[in-house]
């Protein structure tokens, strides 16, 4: 099972092969795709993106993780939760959001088991 392209990027708006929803910040794996609630753990712009917020992912059995900060890369990704990625063997890669959906959108490509959180405003 290949993990979706994102179709289509703009302020506030993301587009995911395979999904009729729009998300504002998503979440993708191999297989699908969700809307990204940063209520569920708490997530704010500072500290960022936090061990909780990746997990969901990464159980997905991805072996690169892509994160997009946002268009302004307002969304900070804290040391902990890199050295968790790490930790896992996890390949993370921490983009704006514009460079970061090429980026994933190229390992899809390249058929690796990619998988993705991406904040798709500030």
């Amino acid at each position: 099972m290949s993990s979706p392209e994102i179709a289509s990027l703009s302020w506030g708006q993301m587009k995911v092969q395979g999904s009729t929803k729009t998300y504002k910040d998503c979440k993708v794996w191999p297989g699908g795709s969700r809307a990204w609630d940063w209520r569920e753990t708490g997530t704010e712009h500072s500290p960022g993106v936090q061990p909780a917020d990746v997990e969901e992912v990464i159980k997905k059995g991805v072996q690169t993780l892509v994160i997009g900060r946002g268009m302004s890369e307002a969304l900070k990704v804290p040391p902990s939760t890199l050295e968790y990625l790490e930790k896992q063997g996890i390949d993370v890669r921490v983009l704006q959001t514009e460079q970061a959906v090429k980026e994933y959108n190229a390992l899809v490509a390249q058929g690796i088991r990619v998988g993705g959180v991406f904040h798709s405003t500030c």
